[in-house]
């Protein structure tokens, strides 16, 4: 949903304006499908369901209410204790759920109510009419190609100028030389154009606007101008339109100072030659950590009794549903892994506090004070515009009035007076969404997500630190595992990795399904088998599309393409298996670079155990993480996704 805007009302007949039967209420929006742009208004149901009233109290144990009626809300409310001050009552988020309305897109419906109802593809439109200004109420009349008119929509709240600037976006609109009140469609603007101009740039001018924002351009419009650059990146005049690959290298250099990939050019990088990691290793994933698993390994007092073993068992095979709520806060940080269960109570109590007070900063912050505070309220306009495109399709999150999008809004004003230095930056919403959806808590969300922008900040700064650092070492990582396959990307000025940009941004969010993330940032957040697993997750899905960007020839614009249509349809099991698999082959080598050993936090590299002690001749121990495989009595799932019922066993999993 781009667009939004409720207070739309349809006259019914020539009547008074104030008679109620001749005024039709309803919400208008615009909507950018995958293929299309759409235009829907439709009547608003006046009747509340008050049983989906959310109320986002200071109680961090029922934060979300998805059903509990007024009447039991009230009687929970009164045994609030005597501490919680009357003020808090101001943050209190209340919202009513109203009752959908039936999807039909025709004029005629049995229901009289929604008979008005009406949706239209921009390609259809043909022309815009409108009222003169200081005439009234603003109304717009859309008429359609096959000349067919719509009923005028009213703006009895604001007018029409943010909808055709929003229209603008996707349609080129030009004014009547008739009639000034009209607007008519240029048809020869493309639909598909998703955000301002795009298309009416030539091929470097979209390389600039990554220039001038990476974020922006990489999360939401890559994937969408990818058959374009097709066309005019690789055009029959290629002397024009293609860069050349030194003109690439310091335009991508100038977008992230410093990014230098090409190690024999830099000074003081290591010159990684061709190295022999010798096969990858078979491996297997077990089922899930189980709620029983995870009572066994608590004391009486609620206490980890061995954090290394549950940290291996979630590796392996994840966490149950039913244990993430509880286990994340122990892998984000929030919860100490020592901490006892009463311990843990009284740290959410001081936390709760403390979220409730930062909500309180911006919540009390009046309109006059906003038209002062520039910074706010871009980071507000921000946040209302990605929490409305998050993750929609989701139950937790789909409808109109959806609790989870006003705690998702909620958490993330909050963070902005956490860290107002950072703010909101795109992107951060999608790592904030699988968290609220775990914890159902507006707070345990709130510290959870703290926590993992600690991991992420860097990500995000203006100096892109972080994202420079990654795409650096991802390239010494991916050159060690295939240097052939590193020098054809380099031959396809594609060497600088740019594709990778959106996994590490945002930790593969956009690439794995809402569940299949779940599992996946579980894994990682274990920090096994050793440091940046996540860029070994990108080696191995590189690895596993390699054969067919090679063997297909493809160039600068297939390989983005190809790399963004991978989206959705990666098995994250699979994905999961190769990446571990990677690392004990880097782990087994005997002549891995420093730089290398550096990156994945394994020391004395140069070292390999000749027995399954894990020891070298010396005896000495080697320093890499070991441990990871031990003996885990459990079910194990090949890669392949077949059931093993043989016990994991040190013998099977040694690094030697």
């Amino acid at each position: 949903v781009v667009y939004e805007q409720e207070g739309v009302f349809i006259h019914s007949s020539c009547g008074k304006n104030d008679d109620p039967d001749s005024l039709i209420a309803g919400i208008l929006r615009v909507i950018e499908k995958e293929n299309e742009v759409v235009v829907d208004w439709r009547p608003l149901d006046e009747t509340l369901d008050t049983s989906n009233i959310l109320c986002a109290g200071k109680d961090s144990s029922s934060v979300v209410e998805w059903t509990q009626t007024p009447k039991e809300k009230c009687s929970r409310g009164a045994d609030r204790p005597s501490s919680y001050e009357a003020e808090w009552d101001m943050v209190t988020t209340v919202s009513f759920k109203k009752k959908p309305h039936s999807n039909g897109d025709a004029t005629t419906h049995a229901n009289g109510e929604s008979e008005w109802s009406f949706l239209f593809s921009l390609t259809d439109l043909k022309s815009i009419k409108q009222n003169k200004e200081g005439m009234g109420w603003s109304y717009v009349v859309f008429c359609l190609k096959d000349d067919v008119k719509l009923p005028a929509l009213h703006f009895h709240r604001g007018d029409s100028k943010p909808l055709i600037k929003c229209l603008e976006k996707h349609v080129a609109l030009n004014e009547s030389p008739h009639d000034e009140r009209v607007l008519l469609v240029k048809t020869q603007k493309s639909l598909s154009q998703s955000f301002e101009n795009l298309f009416d740039e030539p091929s470097y001018g979209l390389l600039q606007k990554w220039k001038k924002d990476p974020y922006i351009v990489t999360m939401g419009k890559f994937s969408k101008v990818t058959n374009y650059i097709v066309g005019s990146l690789r055009s029959s005049d290629t002397s024009n339109q293609r860069r050349p690959p030194s003109e690439m290298a310091d335009f991508l250099n100038d977008t992230i100072p410093g990014l230098k990939i090409n190690q024999q050019e830099e000074p003081g990088f290591e010159v990684i030659t061709r190295i022999d990691l010798g096969k990858q290793p078979e491996v297997s994933r077990r089922e899930p950590v189980s709620a029983e698993e995870w009572a066994k390994n608590m004391d009486s007092e609620g206490r980890i009794l061995d954090v290394d073993y549950i940290k291996r068992l979630i590796f392996k095979g994840g966490l149950c549903h039913t244990l993430r709520k509880e286990a994340w806060k122990f892998l984000l940080g929030y919860f100490p892994w020592n901490s006892t269960k009463e311990e843990r109570a009284n740290l959410q109590k001081r936390k709760t506090d403390e979220y409730f007070r930062m909500k309180l900063q911006w919540k009390s912050v009046s309109e006059e004070q906003e038209k002062r505070n520039s910074r706010l309220r871009d980071y507000r306009s921000l946040i209302e515009k990605d929490v409305n495109r998050t993750d929609r399709t989701n139950k937790f999150y789909e409808g109109e009035d959806n609790p989870g999008l006003i705690l998702l809004h909620d958490i993330l004003m909050t963070y902005c007076m956490y860290d107002f230095d950072l703010g909101y930056v795109q992107g951060m919403s999608d790592l904030l969404s699988p968290v609220l959806y775990v914890m159902e808590n507006e707070v345990d969300a709130f510290w959870c997500f703290v926590s993992y922008m600690d991991q992420m900040h860097q990500n995000f700064e203006e100096q892109m630190q972080g994202m420079k650092t990654q795409l650096i070492q991802l390239s010494h990582l991916l050159r060690l595992l295939d240097s052939g396959f590193c020098s054809y990307l380099e031959s396809q000025d594609s060497g600088y990795l740019y594709f990778c940009f959106r996994w590490l941004l945002i930790r593969f969010k956009r690439e794995f399904s809402f569940q299949d993330i779940l599992r996946l940032w579980e894994v990682m957040w274990t920090e096994l088998p050793c440091q940046n697993f996540h860029l070994l997750l990108c080696c191995a899905i590189l690895e596993s599309e390699k054969q067919q960007i090679m063997d297909k020839h493809y160039g600068f614009n297939e390989i983005l393409k190809h790399i963004n249509e991978l989206s959705m349809k990666i098995d994250v099991e699979y994905i999961l298996c190769k990446a571990e698999a990677i690392s004990m082959q880097m782990m087994n080598c005997k002549e891995l670079p420093q730089t290398v050993s550096e990156i994945l936090g394994i020391e004395n590299s140069s070292v390999t155990p000749d027995s399954d002690t894990g020891e070298d001749e010396s005896g000495a121990e080697l320093s890499c993480p070991t441990s990871l495989y031990q003996s885990v009595s459990t079910p194990v799932i090949a890669a392949n996704g077949t059931r093993d019922g043989t016990q994991e066993t040190a013998e099977t999993q040694t690094l030697a």
